[in-house]
């Protein structure tokens, strides 16, 4: 059959839209129109066929079309105009990570201090300039080929010795979100669904969003998240769950063992992978817990080293399943290749050394009195805020906007909650992020501040659930 394709800038039949739909299904629609563009069979500025008009050539429903159109306008390849129709965008035109620029507000703001970054208190990371004195004493040539293995041999038998499961494969990349948008990439399609947390991490969104996922939103509870949640999560087949096991960004909440069986319970009869993003490693004092340690042939779990050892280490360790480590170590061939080898000795150094497996360990400490602090102040207050640990604390708020207004009034810039917010399902409560890796270790000025989110939060703050 010989398919009419119009030209640029004017409306494409529905019959031409039909001669390339193989699968009738929204990411099948989703994927042949994706074609067509790519392939510029279509191009920028056509106004694509209505959805009653698609629906009616396909002899589907109308609701199953504008699923599709959904997941080709959440990863920028078209765009709907109101009453004047949806149109082919220019795909040129960069998508930019909008949820994670928007966490902070300007850095111009003039904020006297600054919760909202989310980053670790460098006074406290171990000293980076001594790791890397101790190595290079003795240092040779680490590159001997451009196909040795991508990890040292000694820190990938620390790392073996210190997983929280019998991981089939390992191996290192350049941080926690490399990690992320490689798996993303591999196994998360156009149209195919996937469950995370809410509220969640915004980089992880804006990957999900750019990759064409529909993401399904679970609520979590003080042990992570609930079971029930998953279950009906589940129901709609995704192929992939994505969850952080210990101090979750943003509310600090950790996964107890318990819950990590109940949920591997929930995920048993399941196909979906689970993708665990352990960011806040050893600072966290939680326990080091796994749902891989139930499913180890379906979980991957991240290791991060940038809140315990420092963000420029831009290194982060993988361990799970085969069948996703392999593929992304083969992929990384023929791209960076490998995780610099020196970074790798100078993580050993620090991983395996007297003197920052003690800075950490204080960090740590540190860190919990810090949050623990400005949790019961808030409480004193009448504040519900999340529980757990790491750096970050969760506060809910009547009104985000004045709430911010208020801090910044007061010399204080902590993150919005909305961009860590799933869906238009997920919570509705508004709510904040704050930092408090930076606070100060004087509990005067943790009243100070405390007594400035509390009149942020307002009088209707309720659960931090």
């Amino acid at each position: 059959m010989t398919v009419s394709i119009p030209a640029s800038g004017t409306n494409v039949p529905a019959d031409s839209v039909v001669a390339f739909v193989e699968d009738k299904s929204p990411r099948g629609i989703a994927a042949a129109v994706h074609r067509m563009i790519r392939a510029e069979q279509i191009g920028p500025g056509d106004r694509l066929p209505t959805v009653r008009e698609l629906a009616m050539a396909l002899s589907i429903s109308p609701a199953t079309v504008s699923e599709a159109w959904q997941a080709l306008g959440s990863v920028g390849a078209i765009q709907a105009r109101g009453r004047a129709g949806t149109f082919v965008r220019d795909v040129a035109e960069p998508t930019r990570p909008t949820r994670y620029l928007g966490i902070a507000g300007a850095p111009s703001d003039g904020a006297a201090i600054d919760l909202s970054t989310g980053t670790p208190d460098p006074a406290l990371l171990p000293a980076l300039h001594e790791a890397i004195e101790r190595f290079t004493s003795g240092a040779t040539a680490w590159t001997s080929s451009y196909l040795d293995e991508p990890v040292l041999p000694a820190l990938h038998e620390h790392l073996e010795s210190s997983w929280p499961f019998r991981a089939q494969r390992l191996t290192v990349v350049d941080g926690a979100l490399d990690a992320l948008s490689r798996i993303v990439d591999q196994i998360v399609g156009l149209g195919d669904r996937v469950v995370m947390e809410s509220p969640g991490f915004p980089p992880l969104i804006d990957m999900l969003d750019r990759a064409g996922a529909e993401v399904i939103p679970v609520a979590m509870d003080e042990q992570g998240v609930i079971p029930s949640e998953l279950t009906a999560a589940l129901a709609l087949a995704p192929v992939a769950v994505f969850v952080q096991p210990r101090a979750q960004n943003p509310t600090g909440t950790s996964m107890t063992r318990l819950r990590s069986s109940q949920l591997a319970e929930v995920l048993a009869g399941s196909r979906a992978w689970v993708i665990e993003d352990d960011h806040c490693g050893d600072i966290s004092i939680a326990d080091d817990v796994s749902i891989g340690q139930f499913l180890p042939e379906r979980c991957v779990h991240i290791r991060s080293y940038s809140k315990s050892h420092g963000p420029d280490l831009r290194i982060a360790a993988v361990g799970g399943s085969a069948e996703v480590i392999d593929p992304l170590v083969a992929r990384r061939m023929l791209g960076p290749g490998w995780t610099s080898r020196l970074l790798q000795a100078v993580l050993l150094e620090l991983l395996t050394h007297a003197d920052p497996q003690r800075a950490v360990s204080d960090a740590r400490v540190a860190y919990a009195r810090r949050g623990t602090w400005l949790r019961e102040k808030l409480k004193d207050r009448g504040v519900d805020t999340s529980p757990g640990d790491g750096i970050n604390v969760w506060v809910p708020v009547a009104d985000e906007r004045s709430a911010l207004i208020t801090l910044a009034a007061s010399g204080i810039r902590v993150a919005p909650g909305s961009p860590f917010l799933v869906g238009s399902d997920g919570p509705s409560t508004s709510g904040l992020r704050i930092t408090t890796a930076m606070l100060s270790d004087d509990e005067a000025d943790i009243d100070e501040i405390a007594d400035a989110i509390a009149r942020a939060a307002g009088t209707t703050a309720g659960s931090a659930r």
